[in-house]
């Protein structure tokens, strides 16, 4: 389980003005085993969020659990160790050019846990086989089409097992078909492992298709947060507006 309580963060800009707010005030829950969709306009606060839950940011007030440990209080080595609960898929899939696909897909094994190779070999053609690109393990990145890419990365934020994995904008710059069809693979994947997963999408009519619960974020604010069904039927103008994407209203 990821709670969330009161959470601020803000920067300050590089001309040593105001402080921007990002994050203000924010609380939530995202229950053990759920699929957990985070939406909201640019800018929202979204992706600093994620990199909060994982300690990768530090808040300026408020608490972070995970697991029931206290993400805010933990030293370096702490974080470390915390981090090996996660799983992350990135926005722009921060594939490894260099490295092939089954050795991007490896290479978080490799450096989180010493498994014998023969281990790792296996886990990594198991993975690719669950993605629908079995034999892939040498091709190289600048050979894959989009879909394929978040395939792989699909593949790399999954293959450690990870108990809570995050997915930034899972279907950014694909089309409407390969975008339905990575939704509906993510939705196999937390099914399957039952994974805590928080996933942050500006595809609203795919992502809904797939989620038990939703947020949404509105300069840094939790406007809303329910089930995938009362999202729908919300009556909140600004949630109402971008659920079914209304050209007018207070967004």
């Amino acid at each position: 389980m990821i709670k969330i309580t009161g959470v601020d963060k803000s920067f300050r800009s590089a001309g040593g003005g105001a402080p921007s707010h990002v994050v203000k005030h924010l609380s939530l829950t995202v229950p053990a085993g759920c699929l957990y969709g985070l939406i909201g306009p640019g800018a929202a606060g979204k992706s600093v969020l994620l990199k909060l839950i994982t300690g990768l940011m530090k808040p300026d007030r408020g608490s972070i659990q995970v697991d029931g440990q206290e993400v805010t209080e933990l030293s370096e080595l702490g974080l470390q160790k915390l981090r090996l609960k996660f799983g992350m898929l990135f926005q722009n899939n921060a594939l490894f050019d260099h490295l092939t696909v089954g050795d991007n897909i490896a290479f978080p094994l490799r450096r989180l846990y010493a498994l014998p190779e023969e281990q790792v070999q296996q886990r990594v053609t198991e993975r690719l086989g669950h993605v629908s690109l079995p034999g892939f393990e040498g091709r190289m990145p600048s050979g894959l089409s989009g879909g394929q890419k978040k395939r792989v990365g699909v593949a790399r934020a999954t293959v450690t097992q990870a108990p809570i994995v995050l997915y930034d904008e899972p279907a950014a710059g694909l089309d409407p078909v390969t975008s339905q069809k990575i939704f509906e693979l993510l939705k196999e994947e937390q099914r399957a492992s039952n994974a805590t997963c928080v996933m942050v999408s500006s595809d609203l009519d795919r992502l809904l298709t797939v989620t038990d619960r939703v947020g949404m974020m509105y300069r840094g604010e939790l406007i809303f947060d329910g089930t995938t069904e009362e999202a729908k039927a919300s009556t909140e103008p600004r949630v109402r507006q971008f659920v079914h994407g209304l050209t007018e209203g207070p967004l």
